[in-house]
């Protein structure tokens, strides 16, 4: 009797020991689905698969449509946002920032800041900003100080929420779908970006930590236009997401295959992208694993250079000065964006920003109220994901 390839690898997965098996949902790949030692034999296995551009390239398509598939997008039709409101411009230091909101579904609201520079002449780079959990990132610090650095640049950016926090408070965060939604919801930002004046469409990256990276590897490997991808803490061979928002669909677990965030990261490949890891959350192996599995993959097109991995041994999970100071000359190098601009004996200098108040950067206000049409409820948003 035959058994393809598929079969053998599914015949590995149940043998291994799955330290968060969850039986009422065996399609899903949640947390800490294995353990460290399981996933680089999972790996390894994975490795074997692949010698050359045109099997990994059928394998990372059929990654790509699983995606889709698992999360009940593959006959969903994106559509561009619609009701765009950019409003209450802050003239900064090289820089302005705005508050945007738009919808990306009937009734759902992405809401946001967009970011450029002072002076814009010509085509420019865009980038997407998505940020990880935590109580209203967008208004953090970190979150300000990286996308304010990346207009001083040169770049347009534009920072968005996760559902249920900042200004997108229709319904809560881990609502079922979650994750459907934000897929949903970060086409919609990709669409809007783009259609901005002065966007040079062949000039798009997109970096996010935690949630944000998984929310940047997933729209990376699923839309073509991101050109330069810096997910910062999250690409882990073990580990898939704490959150519904980010495993609470199969889009790993398949019935034609078992894939992970490697794995989809690795779709990315030949385009740029940089990993940022650290010594205190669960990309601690990203050196000697999920960095080489990436590379290998990178190799099968001769673009071996074009991924690297930034790793601090000594810090924790966020997206802190030192990790943001790694990511600037890699988006700078592949988008074309001028370092110079924001350097100071070497280093890129943050202290020309200013952090705006959660008030300046608040979307829905009671000149700028949500619109009437906004579906409110966790309940009423699930219902209305049902339907598309």
């Amino acid at each position: 009797m035959k058994t393809s390839i598929q079969t053998l690898s599914f015949l590995l997965i149940t043998q291994l020991t799955f330290s968060q098996y969850n039986p009422e949902k065996p399609d899903l790949c949640q947390g800490k689905f294995f353990t460290e030692e399981d996933a680089k034999t999972l790996h390894d296995d994975f490795a074997k698969r692949y010698s050359d551009k045109v099997s990994w390239q059928k394998h990372a398509q059929e990654i790509k449509q699983g995606i889709l598939d698992g999360a009940e997008l593959s006959n969903y039709e994106f559509k561009k946002p619609t009701n765009i409101v950019i409003h209450s411009k802050k003239d900064l230091n090289g820089y302005s920032v705005e508050n945007v909101s738009f919808q990306s579904i009937e009734g759902i609201y992405v809401t946001g800041n967009l970011y450029r520079p002072a002076e814009l002449k010509g085509k420019t780079a865009g980038i997407l900003c998505p940020h990880g959990h935590g109580t209203d990132p967008r208004f953090a610090a970190y979150t300000q100080q990286r996308c304010a650095t990346l207009a001083r640049m040169g770049a347009v950016v534009f920072a968005y929420d996760m559902i249920g926090m900042g200004d997108s408070k229709q319904s809560i965060h881990k609502i079922e779908k979650a994750l459907k939604l934000q897929i949903i919801n970060g086409k919609a930002a990709l669409e809007f970006l783009l259609g901005l004046p002065n966007i040079d469409k062949n000039r798009i990256g997109m970096t996010g930590e935690s949630g944000g990276g998984t929310q940047t590897f997933i729209l990376s490997a699923i839309d073509d236009r991101i050109k330069v991808s810096v997910p910062v803490v999250m690409v882990s061979g073990y580990f898939f997401g704490g959150c519904v928002c980010e495993s609470g669909m199969p889009i790993h677990k398949r019935p034609t295959h078992q894939t992970t965030n490697v794995e989809i990261a690795a779709t990315f490949a030949p385009k740029p992208m940089l990993l940022v890891s650290d010594g205190g959350d669960w990309t601690v192996n990203t050196p000697n694993m999920e960095y080489p599995y990436i590379k290998n993959v990178y190799s099968f097109f001769g673009a071996a250079d074009k991924v690297e991995n930034v790793h601090l041994a000594n810090e924790k999970h966020d997206y802190g000065p030192s990790k943001r100071q790694a990511a600037y000359p890699f988006l700078a190098k592949y988008l074309k964006l001028d370092l110079q601009k924001v350097t100071v004996d070497g280093k890129v200098d943050e202290s020309a920003n200013k952090v705006l108040s959660q008030t300046e950067l608040q979307v829905f206000d009671e000149q700028h109220p949500r619109p009437a049409n906004a579906v409110m409820g966790d309940a009423e948003v699930m219902a209305l994901l049902e339907k598309k």
